[in-house]
C-alpha cells in the first residue's frame, strides 16, 4: 500500500475552491479591500480557467442583454417586460468599471487580450417574431443603457449588417434584426489568468494547482477545515479558514452538499453539455463581424439559443455557431460519469424526480439534439448561413453547465432554474455559486453580493474603496442616465473599446 504524506497547514482567512473567473474576481476584490488578509485558492487542474471560464467552453459574450432575446418576455397584453434585460445590462456595467479600475491601477494590462468590441445583434424570422422584435426595440432603444440600438427589416440594410447571413437567402418570410455596436467579446480564460497573475504578486495569496478538495468540515471553533489531496506533492493536507467560497463551476454542488449546511438541502443539479460548429475557412470568417442571436427552439433551455458568434481566441478571430445541446452525466468537462448519480441525496431525491416530471419537453429536446448528425447540424447552420459548406465547419465540444434544481414557494418542488445563484450559510461563513449564464459577465456584481452576505460587518468600512473601484456602486443607473454615458465613455477608453472596429467590405 502506498504511503500518503500528511501535512497540517496553518489556517488562512479565506479559502476559495476553483480557479475560475468567479474565484479570481472575489480574491481580487478582497485583496483590494483587505490587503492584510491571507487567501488560499485550490484548483484541481494544472492551470486556471480551464472549465467554464475557458474560451472554448463558453459563449464569450459580455452578456448585457443587447442581443439575448430570452432576457425579454412578452406579456399577455402584448407589452414587453424588459426588467431582466435592464438589470443584467446594469450589472455588466459594474464588471466593466472594475476591470477599468484594475487597468488604471496597472493591476492588469493589455485589455485587448481579453475584451474586444463586437456588434451585438438579434435576428428573427416570421411575422410574429418580427413584431416581437420591433416591440422589444421600441421598449429598449430609448433607454440610455441601450443607446445606439438600431432596427431594420429591409433586405438592403440587413445585407450591409450581416452579408454572410443574407447572401443566398431566398425565403420571402419576413426577417428583421436589431444591432448595437457597443457590444463585446470576452475571453474569460485570459481575464482569469490576468487576475491570478496579479494576485500571485501580492503577499498572503497562495494558489495551489493539482489540488482536489475532498471534504469540508465545521470545527469546534466554528471555522472550516478543508481536506485537500495535493497531487503535486502526493500529500493529503488539511487547511482551515473562517470563510469558504466554492467557485468550482459544475463541481460546486457536490462540495456544497459536503458542508452539510441547511441551505444545501433540497437542491439538485441538471447537467447540460454543448457542441459548437467552428469555421475553419478564413475567407468565411472575414465576411462576418458580429454576435447574432436568434430565438431558442420550443423546449430548449435558454443557454441553447442559436447564435453565430465572432470570437477572439488564441490571438485570432474565429467564427462559431451553436450551441447544440447535449447530455452528459458529468458535472464538469473533466468530471466523472457518476457526478449526477452521486449528487442525488435523500434530501433532494423528490426535488430531482419532480424536476424530471416537469421537464419532459426538455428531455425530449436533449435526446433529439444528441441524435443529430453533423449533416443535420449543418442544416441548422444554414438557417443562419444559407450557403454554408460542410467542409468549412468542424465540431468542437463546449463546456458543461449544471442548471440549478430547487423547490419553489410558488412553483412547488423541482423547479429547473436557469441563471446564476449564490447559496450562503446563515452565518455567512460558507458560500457557493451555482448555475450558468449570465455568470461570468456579471461576476463582479455576483461577488459583491457574496461580500455583502459573508462580510456584512466589514462592508461599511469597505464602501468608500468599493465606490472608488466601481463609481456606480449603490446607485441605480436607470435613475442616472448621465452616469451611464460617463461609464460608457470612460470604460470604453480604458478597455480599448473605442478602438477602430473591424469592417466588412
Amino acid at each position: 500500500m502506498r504511503k500518503v504524506n500528511m501535512n497540517k497547514n496553518t489556517s488562512t482567512d479565506v479559502i476559495l475552491i476553483g480557479a475560475g473567473i468567479m474565484s479570481a474576481t472575489l480574491a481580487t476584490l478582497l485583496k483590494e479591500l483587505a490587503p492584510e488578509w491571507n487567501i488560499t485558492i485550490f484548483e484541481k487542474l494544472e492551470k486556471a480557467g480551464q472549465e467554464s471560464s475557458n474560451a472554448w467552453n463558453n459563449a464569450g459574450t459580455g452578456h448585457s442583454a443587447l442581443c439575448e432575446l430570452n432576457y425579454t418576455t412578452e406579456n399577455a397584453d402584448g407589452t414587453i417586460d424588459v426588467s431582466k434585460a435592464l438589470r443584467i445590462n446594469e450589472q455588466f456595467q459594474i464588471s466593466k468599471q472594475f476591470w477599468s479600475y484594475l487597468i488604471h491601477q496597472k493591476r492588469i494590462e493589455n485589455p485587448e487580450e481579453f475584451i474586444m468590441p463586437v456588434p451585438h445583434m438579434s435576428l428573427v424570422q416570421g411575422e410574429t417574431n418580427v413584431n416581437f422584435l420591433k416591440k422589444r426595440f421600441e421598449a429598449l432603444s430609448d433607454n440610455p443603457l441601450f443607446e445606439g440600438m438600431e432596427f431594420a427589416d429591409d433586405v438592403e440594410t440587413l445585407a450591409k449588417w450581416i452579408p454572410l447571413i443574407m447572401n443566398g437567402r431566398e425565403s420571402d418570410e419576413p426577417i428583421a434584426a436589431t444591432k448595437i455596436d457597443n457590444g463585446t467579446d470576452i475571453n474569460f480564460g485570459n481575464l482569469t489568468n490576468k487576475l491570478l497573475e496579479n494576485l500571485k504578486k501580492q503577499d498572503g495569496v497562495t494558489i495551489q494547482y493539482k489540488a482536489t478538495v475532498e471534504d469540508l468540515t465545521r470545527t469546534e471553533d466554528e471555522a472550516w477545515e478543508v481536506r485537500v489531496r495535493n497531487y503535486q506533492d502526493d500529500r493529503l493536507e488539511f487547511h482551515t479558514a473562517s470563510h469558504i467560497f466554492v467557485g468550482a463551476g459544475g463541481g460546486a454542488l457536490s462540495l456544497l452538499q459536503k458542508t452539510g449546511i441547511p441551505e444545501s438541502k433540497h437542491i439538485g443539479g441538471f447537467p447540460v453539455s454543448g457542441l459548437f460548429l467552428v469555421c475553419n475557412n478564413p475567407d468565411i470568417i472575414a465576411q462576418h463581424h458580429a454576435k447574432v442571436y436568434g430565438k431558442a427552439a420550443v423546449g430548449a433551455p435558454p443557454m441553447s439559443v442559436p447564435h453565430l458568434d465572432t470570437r477572439y481566441i488564441d490571438g485570432k478571430e474565429s467564427l462559431l455557431f451553436g450551441p447544440f445541446a447535449g447530455f452528459s452525466p458529468k458535472f464538469l468537462k473533466t468530471g466523472s460519469n457518476l457526478d449526477l448519480i452521486n449528487s442525488v441525496k435523500p434530501n433532494n431525491v423528490m426535488t430531482m424526480l419532480a424536476a424530471g416530471a416537469k421537464n419532459m419537453p426538455l428531455t425530449k429536446y436533449l435526446i433529439q439534439q444528441l441524435l443529430l448528425s453533423k449533416e443535420q447540424r449543418i442544416k441548422e447552420l444554414r438557417e443562419f448561413v444559407p450557403n454554408a459548406n460542410e467542409a468549412d465547419w468542424d465540431i468542437v465540444v463546449a463546456g458543461q453547465r449544471v442548471q440549478v434544481i430547487k423547490d419553489s414557494d410558488t412553483e412547488g418542488k423541482g423547479k429547473l432554474q436557469f441563471g446564476t445563484e449564490v447559496i450562503t450559510s446563515a452565518d455567512g461563513s460558507v458560500s457557493a455559486l451555482l448555475g450558468a449564464s449570465p455568470g461570468a459577465s456579471i461576476a463582479v456584481h455576483v461577488m459583491l453580493d457574496v461580500l455583502q452576505r459573508c462580510f456584512p460587518d466589514q462592508m461599511p468600512a469597505w464602501e468608500e474603496k468599493i465606490k472608488e473601484m466601481i463609481p456606480s456602486y449603490g446607485i441605480s443607473l436607470l435613475e442616472k442616465p448621465e452616469m451611464i454615458r460617463e461609464i460608457h465613455a470612460s470604460t470604453g477608453v480604458v478597455l480599448g473599446l473605442e478602438r477602430e472596429k473591424a469592417t466588412i467590405s
